[in-house]
């Protein structure tokens, strides 16, 4: 963009990337336990029973990270913006739920969804996150200020309360094949009581929004997205290999028009497939990761190597230690650009979860022109 040209504008996943946000470290806690949250914490996890700020010495690490991360962005022309972290040791208190802190800003992905000029806080599904949309705000102000076009909306902020979700959802040791019955079924932690989505559940593909229904989307979430982008076309998705569904980001990867990285252990249902064959779209399996486990204190599967950012249809960032990954991608014909990011993952996600899109050139595009 010339300078003072400011624009946000943002219609799929892959176009020029030019203004971004990442996210920060700064005084970031593993919440206390709470319904939605209890259900994302994998049964052998290191988290359990956990919960506090994290380690000051991990923090520093993280935004140390983040900041490089930042600096070859901005070393490649892009513009970059940074949150205003709260004091995340507070409690969230409502007339209806009280929990013990927040979680942190990290991942500005989950909360912020950019769709043409338009920037959508999310509902948000763990109480722990209710307040995370004020990290963001001073910049959605300045936004709202330089670009005349730009338009800051808001969900319903949900209750929370404890219709929202299902009595004692997997708060006992019931094993893989139970929760991957549940997730075939549809069965998540969050009932139908209110409209609930978070933003990394929803992946921009011009006029058409791939949303995943799991533990941090509901159905009813899905359907308020369809009526407030009434001009776009929403397709519910799910993936029954995935214990743990929450973020559509390490399973569901476009890396430009035409291609697809899925997860091979949670391919998306044949019937749900039909949409991007017969627009010819390839859906491959990605890579393997690189890992058997995740890093210390964190809430992400190994699958994060998949969590990319595209800088361009030709240009994209991945996990400097996920070498798989990226022989794939180079394979593929991408430039691969190396970043240092797995000891920020315990902060809410890989490369993808810890931005979120301002300006990307390009306009709205029909790539799938063949509906069902």
């Amino acid at each position: 963009m010339e300078k003072n040209k400011f624009k946000v504008s943002s219609w799929n996943e892959w176009d020029p990337l030019k203004h971004v946000i990442v996210g920060k470290a700064d005084n970031c806690h593993i919440p206390p336990p709470e319904p939605a949250l209890d259900a994302k914490v994998p049964e052998n996890s290191d988290m359990k029973g956990k919960w506090g700020k994290r380690p000051q010495e991990t923090i520093d690490k993280g935004n140390e990270l983040l900041d490089n991360f930042s600096k070859m962005l901005e070393d490649r022309g892009i513009k970059v913006d940074r949150p205003t972290p709260v004091d995340f040791s507070l409690p969230v208190s409502t007339p209806d739920f009280t929990t013990g802190s927040q979680f942190g800003c990290m991942p500005p992905r989950d909360v912020l969804l950019t769709v043409g000029s338009e920037i959508l806080e999310a509902t948000m599904s763990y109480r722990c996150r209710w307040f995370e949309y004020l990290c963001y705000r001073p910049l959605l102000k300045k936004y709202w200020e330089d670009d005349p076009n730009f338009r800051h909306e808001s969900a319903p902020k949900p209750r929370l309360t404890d219709e929202d979700y299902h009595p004692d959802y997997l708060s006992e040791k019931i094993g893989e094949q139970k929760r991957l019955e549940w997730a075939a079924e549809k069965f998540f932690v969050t009932t139908e009581e209110e409209p609930l989505f978070d933003a990394a559940d929803v992946l921009r593909f011009g006029k058409d929004l791939v949303v995943q229904h799991g533990f941090t989307t509901n159905k009813k979430g899905i359907e308020w997205l369809r009526r407030h982008y009434s001009d776009h076309r929403v397709h519910a998705v799910n993936f029954p290999g995935d214990p743990y569904p929450i973020h559509i980001d390490a399973t569901f990867t476009p890396i430009k028009p035409g291609l697809i990285l899925n997860n091979p252990k949670r391919r998306l249902p044949d019937d749900q497939r039909k949409l991007f064959e017969k627009n010819d779209w390839e859906i491959i399996d990605a890579a393997p990761p690189a890992h058997n486990s995740p890093p210390a204190l964190c809430y992400s599967s190994v699958w994060l190597s998949m969590n990319v950012l595209i800088l361009n249809p030709k240009t994209v960032c991945v996990e400097k230690s996920e070498v798989y990954q990226a022989e794939q991608l180079d394979s593929l014909g991408m430039e691969v650009v190396e970043v240092d990011l797995r000891d920020a993952y315990a902060f809410g996600g890989g490369l993808h979860c810890c931005t979120a899109d301002v300006y990307r050139e390009g306009k709205c595009e029909d790539y799938f022109p063949n509906q069902n």
